[in-house]
C-alpha cells in the first residue's frame, strides 16, 4: 500500500489517508461571515467521494476586530452555529473529517473590513504583508480578550459538529505577528526570545483546551519561517514545536510565516516548506502537515516516504480541479 493512501492513526483525528484540503479562503460567505449556499456548494463539490481524508475549513475570524477581509467566514458569534452545523454535515456526508481553522488577524486589516475597529498588533510596527499602518499595541488586557475570543470560537466549532479546531499562526495574521521577531518588539513576558513569543500561542491553547476537552483535536497552523533577515528561522520552529507538542498540540500544519503563503526560491518545487517540515518532524512526536506546491500524487507519495512530513496538504491542484484527489488516489492503488 502506498503512504498516501495509508490511514493515520497515531493522534486523536482517525484518518483513513494522508490527504488534506488546505484552508483556502473562498469569499463566499454573506451578511456578517454567515455561511452561504455557496459555500455549502463548493466543500460538497470537493469532498464528493470522501477521497480527502481531511478538509480545514478556510480561515475564519474570532471577532470583528480581526476580520481579515469582506466575504471572510465568521466563528465570532453564536448565530454562525447553525449554518456552521449545515457545513460540517455535508463534509461528513461524503466521507470526510473536518476542522475549523480560527484566526484573528491583527494589524493585517483596516478599519473598513472591521467595521471601524483600529488594527492591533503586538508592537506598533506595519504588517510587512500588508501596507495597513501602523497598528496599535496591544496591551495585556487586551491580549486576555483575544485569548476569550480564540476559546469561544473553538467552543462554537465544537457545537457545530466540527472534529476539530486548527489555531492559526501564520501568513502574518496574529499569532504570527507575536511569533516573528520582526513585528514582535515587545519587552514584557509576551515578546523577546522564543519562549516569550509563543506565551500568547499557549495561552490560546490552554483556553481551547478549557472550552473543548482534552478529547478534541488541536491543530496549529506555524509560520515557521519568515525568510527575511532577522525573521523567525528553523530553530525557533524546533523550539515553539516542541512546546506546542507539550501543551498538547495533536497536529502542526506548516506553512510560511510573514514570506506569505510561499517560500523565496522554490517556486515550482512540489513541498515549498519540506525542509522545514523535515527538521521539525525530527523534534517532535506529533503528525506534521506539509502544504506548498504539491501538484503531483507521485510527489506527495514521495514526500511521505522520505520522512518530509506525516500528511500532505494539495490546495491549488484541487482548487483547479475537483477530481484530482479521486484520481491520485486510484493512482497509488
Amino acid at each position: 500500500m502506498s503512504y498516501l493512501i495509508k490511514s493515520l492513526d497515531n493522534c486523536k483525528l482517525a484518518l483513513n489517508n494522508r490527504l488534506v484540503f488546505p484552508p483556502m479562503a473562498t469569499s463566499k460567505s454573506e451578511g456578517n461571515g454567515e455561511v452561504s449556499n455557496g459555500i455549502l456548494d463548493y466543500y460538497d463539490e470537493k469532498s464528493q467521494g470522501g477521497y480527502v481524508s481531511l478538509f480545514i475549513i478556510e480561515h475564519s475570524f474570532i471577532t470583528l476586530q480581526g476580520r481579515a477581509s469582506k466575504g471572510q467566514l465568521s466563528v465570532a458569534d453564536d448565530s454562525n452555529v447553525e449554518g456552521l452545523k449545515k457545513l460540517a454535515e455535508i463534509i461528513h456526508k461524503n466521507g470526510s473529517k473536518a476542522i475549523m481553522q480560527i484566526n484573528h488577524a491583527g494589524s493585517a486589516t483596516n478599519r473598513d473590513i472591521t467595521e471601524g475597529y483600529e488594527n492591533v498588533g503586538p508592537s506598533p510596527i506595519v504588517n510587512p504583508l500588508k501596507s495597513t499602518g501602523v497598528p496599535k499595541e496591544l496591551s495585556k488586557e487586551e491580549i486576555k480578550e483575544i485569548i476569550k475570543n480564540f476559546k469561544d470560537a473553538a467552543k462554537r466549532s465544537k457545537d457545530a459538529g466540527f472534529d476539530g479546531v486548527e489555531i492559526h499562526s501564520a501568513h502574518g495574521y496574529l499569532l504570527n505577528q507575536f511569533y516573528s521577531p520582526l513585528t514582535n518588539k515587545r519587552t514584557d513576558e509576551y515578546g523577546s526570545d522564543v519562549l516569550g513569543r509563543i506565551k500568547i500561542h499557549l495561552e490560546v491553547i490552554e483556553a481551547v483546551k478549557e472550552a473543548v476537552g482534552t478529547d478534541f483535536p488541536i491543530l496549529l497552523r506555524l509560520g515557521a519561517c519568515d525568510y527575511m533577515e532577522n525573521g523567525t528561522t528553523i530553530e525557533d520552529s524546533k523550539i515553539a514545536a516542541l512546546e506546542f507538542q507539550k501543551a498538547g498540540i495533536d497536529i502542526l500544519d506548516i506553512s510560511g510565516g510573514l514570506c506569505g503563503y510561499t517560500a523565496p526560491g522554490r517556486a515550482g518545487k512540489q513541498g515549498y516548506f519540506s525542509e522545514i517540515t523535515e527538521s521539525i518532524k525530527k523534534a517532535i512526536s506529533i503528525p506534521v502537515i506539509l502544504t506548498g506546491g504539491i501538484t503531483e500524487a507521485e510527489a506527495a507519495e514521495e514526500l511521505i516516504s522520505l520522512g518530509k512530513a506525516d500528511l500532505v496538504g494539495v490546495g491549488r491542484a484541487m482548487l483547479k480541479d475537483s477530481l484530482w484527489a479521486k484520481n491520485a488516489i486510484e493512482s497509488l492503488k
